[in-house]
C-alpha cells in the first residue's frame, strides 16, 4: 500500500580523521527533497542518533548561489526536519515507499574504524533497514559517498554481499583525489564497492552527473547527481 512517504537518512557523524568537521552535504538533501516534495511526496528525515544531524559547512559555502540550497537553509520547515531528525531505530519500513541515503563524508565512518556507534557504514539498524526494504521490494537509493551504507549489507537469500553483481556508482576515487580528502577518510568508497563485487560505473567526467539504476537499486555519483537519483526514484514510484 503506497504511503507517499520517503525516508531520507542523514549521518550523525561530524569529524574527519584529522578532527576537522564534516557531516551531510547540503545539495544532496535539498535537491532530492524538492524533486520529491514537488511531486506530492512527504519526506521524513532520520539519523542514527536522532536530533540535529551535522551539516558539512563547506557545502553551505560551496552552494551559496544555489537557489534550492538557500531555500532549504532558510525555511523553518526544512530546518526543523534536519535539526530534529527521527531516530533511525524507530523507523518501520511499512511507513515508507522508499529509502534514500544522503551523502557527505560523514556516512563513511564506521563503528570498527572509530570506536563509536551509530555511523552508517556499520550501523546495524541501517543495515537491517536496507535488507528489509529490499525484501519488501521497495527502492533503496543513495548518492555520492552514501553508497558506503551498502558495503556491510548482505543479500539475505544468497549470503553474498548485497552489491555483488549490481550496477552501482558513487563519489569516484578520482573525484576524492581532486577534492584533496583521501587522507581524511578511512577508505575510498569506489575501491570498497569493487572489492565487494559490485559492477562499478563511472562514465562521467569528474563532477558531472551520473545516475545508475539497477532495478529498484539507485545510486548517484556526486552532488550533481542528487536530483537525478530522486527523479529515477520518482519514475519507479509512479
Amino acid at each position: 500500500m503506497p504511503t507517499n512517504n520517503i525516508l531520507f537518512v542523514l549521518t550523525s557523524h561530524n569529524k574527519f580523521l584529522s578532527g576537522k568537521e564534516t557531516g551531510w552535504y547540503l545539495p544532496e538533501a535539498a535537491h532530492p527533497y524538492y524533486v520529491l516534495k514537488d511531486a506530492g511526496f512527504k519526506v521524513t528525515f532520520a539519523s542514527p542518533a536522532g536530533g540535529k544531524a551535522p551539516l558539512d559547512q563547506s557545502s553551505v559555502e560551496m552552494f551559496k548561489e544555489d537557489e534550492q540550497c538557500q531555500r532549504f537553509l532558510n525555511s523553518q520547515d526544512t530546518q526543523d526536519l534536519v535539526n530534529k531528525t527521527h531516530k533511525l531505530s524507530d523507523q518501520k519500513i511499512e511507513d515508507y515507499d522508499a529509502v534514500f541515503f544522503v551523502g557527505g563524508h560523514g556516512p563513511i565512518f564506521g563503528e570498527s574504524l572509530t570506536n563509536a556507534s551509530g555511523h552508517l557504514t556499520t550501523d546495524k539498524t541501517s543495515i537491517k533497514l536496507i535488507q528489509d526494504f529490499w525484501a519488501a521490494d521497495k527502492p533503496v537509493s543513495a548518492v555520492c559517498h552514501a553508497p558506503t551504507v551498502f558495503l556491510e549489507v548482505m543479500d539475505t537469500k544468497t549470503g553474498e554481499p548485497f552489491v555483488k553483481g549490481k550496477s552501482v556508482t558513487c563519489f569516484s576515487n578520482t573525484e576524492e583525489e581532486q577534492a584533496g580528502l583521501v587522507d581524511e577518510i578511512p577508505f575510498l568508497v569506489e575501491t570498497q564497492l569493487k572489492a565487494k563485487g559490485a559492477k562499478f560505473e563511472n562514465k562521467r567526467e569528474p563532477w558531472g552527473e551520473e545516475v545508475v539504476v539497477d532495478g529498484k537499486f539507485i545510486t548517484g555519483g556526486n552532488p550533481a547527481s542528487a536530483a537525478g537519483v530522486a527523479k529515477a526514484l520518482l519514475k519507479i514510484l509512479q
